[in-house]
């Protein structure tokens, strides 16, 4: 729903001697100034502050109804999130060589399962989320996307950057339980309240809260793995509160020793999906409509995701260019096809690789590491799913100050056609819990102010052509076309 940690953290290490020779050279580990020993931590805390997606992916997608009444089965959609997931990660860590790991996005399973599934068959649905994926490869070997991605200010760069450290934030304290959500039948102009009620209550907010605390005060004093270890220490606290007091509400993931660490996976759902024939259910340009918008959230949340990971891990230039985008952005199109192909929804960038960055991770290696963990979590989902969220959230909270305290400082506040938009980036991404909205709705601005004091030739033509689709996307239900 999307992201970074600054060099400074952890304290430099020099290259260890395992990180030397062919991997060392392949993955560019020390000329990256990292070791393999915190590329290994990075992909572990990565894996553990999103293997979540294991578990909600299926909720979302299973509880849906397509046209004919049918559900997907939740066994074959945890199998198939689980390896869409590793293929996506491995294949982004080997070729694109990024610390940034892939899994079916949040915001576009919901697209999916409530759009466009109760209007046709599951595989139609599929299908055009394979043909999202075709249409940003397609953009991406045209050069188009990396142009819409340079055309960017360098200072809406840095809006998106903290605007998802503001909005993992925000998803760290809502899945905790930190944050709640007040319900509508008040009908209160206040969204969210501080726990149940306006209270802080029972033992896994306790858990979200010490392991919050834990993170910082490892972070302070500078603890190689600062991020992983707090996970592991709260994960482990969880599992002895969750035995003793018997606590019932820990949400999608309960610290218990599974019974059976076991699983078999089933791959039924894989390749079960019908390119075209959505198109004779609902109409070519409804079709066209849905695919539009699957492909406007996915090439946009990847975007901002991408850019803001890449700033923080250091791999991009002074005008903060990353080289080699174009193989990270063609892997990501491929996953949103994959994700199609296996019935998992489109899979795209996750914000939570901010986690493994926060630990030092600055190589494709990192996601390999990851990759490798999604692989065996189809064998062995109950132990990949035994970490509450209350364990792994506090790390998203610590990366968001990480990503805001170094990024809002390189923004020139001084020129209000890129502070103002900046500002809306930056806000309305945690304000209406979407990546996409945020930068569209900065892009919009940016182009608007800049025309409004007569500089329009400081605009890129990119802009031009993306701030009219966004204000064509925002203005889609007003017409009719949704």
């Amino acid at each position: 729903m999307s992201t970074s940690a600054p060099a400074k953290v952890p304290t430099p290490e020099k290259p260890d001697g395992a990180s030397a020779g062919a991997v060392d050279r392949y993955f560019k580990i020390s000329e990256r100034g990292s070791t393999v020993a915190r590329e290994v931590r990075g992909g572990l805390a990565t894996f553990f502050a999103m293997a979540y997606i294991i578990v909600l992916n299926p909720i979302i997608l299973s509880s849906a109804k397509d046209m004919h009444g049918h559900h997907l089965d939740n066994a074959q959609l945890v199998t198939a999130t689980a390896l869409t997931a590793a293929f996506s990660t491995l294949l982004m860590g080997v070729i694109g060589n990024v610390p940034i790991a892939l899994a079916a996005g949040l915001g576009v399973n919901s697209v999916v399962a409530l759009q466009l599934a109760p209007r046709m068959t599951w595989p139609d649905a599929m299908g055009m989320v394979v043909l999202a994926g075709f249409v940003v490869m397609l953009l991406v070997a045209t050069g188009l996307r990396e142009r819409v991605m340079n055309a960017v200010p360098f200072g809406l760069r840095k809006a998106i950057a903290i605007g998802i450290g503001l909005f993992i934030m925000l998803i760290g304290l809502v899945d905790s339980g930190f944050v709640s959500r007040i319900p509508d039948i008040a009908q209160t102009t206040v969204p969210v309240q501080l726990g149940t009620g306006g209270h802080l209550l029972g033992w896994p907010v306790l858990v979200f809260i010490l392991g919050t605390l834990l993170t910082f005060v490892l972070i302070v004093r500078k603890v190689p793995g600062a991020i992983l270890v707090s996970i592991v220490g709260m994960t482990v606290l969880a599992v002895i509160i969750n035995a003793v007091a018997k606590i019932p509400s820990w949400g999608l993931t309960v610290p218990k020793w599974p019974g059976n660490p076991v699983a078999t996976p089933d791959f039924g759902l894989v390749g079960q999906v019908s390119l075209f024939g959505g198109f004779s259910k609902v109409g070519v340009l409804t079709g066209i409509l849905f695919v539009f918008t699957v492909l406007l959230s996915c090439f946009f949340d990847a975007m901002g995701t991408i850019m803001g990971i890449s700033d923080e891990a250091k791999l991009t230039d002074a005008q903060g260019y990353m080289p080699g985008i174009n193989r990270v952005l063609f892997v990501d199109g491929l996953a949103v096809a994959a994700g199609g192909a296996s019935s998992s929804s489109a899979t795209t960038a996750f914000v939570e690789s901010t986690a493994g960055v926060g630990e030092g991770a600055r190589t494709g290696l990192a996601n390999v590491v990851t990759g490798a963990l999604f692989g065996v979590s189809l064998f062995l989902t109950p132990i990949a799913t035994m970490v509450p969220s209350q364990a792994a959230t506090p790390a998203l909270v610590a990366v968001g100050f990480l990503i805001l305290s170094h990024s809002i400082k390189e923004i020139d506040w001084a020129d209000y056609t890129i502070a103002i938009p900046a500002f809306v980036t930056m806000l309305m991404m945690p304000f209406t819990y979407s990546i996409t909205n945020g930068i569209g709705m900065g892009f919009i601005t940016f182009t608007v102010l800049r025309l409004a004091a007569g500089r329009f030739r400081e605009i890129p033509a990119a802009m031009y052509v993306v701030s009219a689709v966004f204000a064509f996307y925002y203005l889609m239900p007003a017409l009719g076309l949704t």
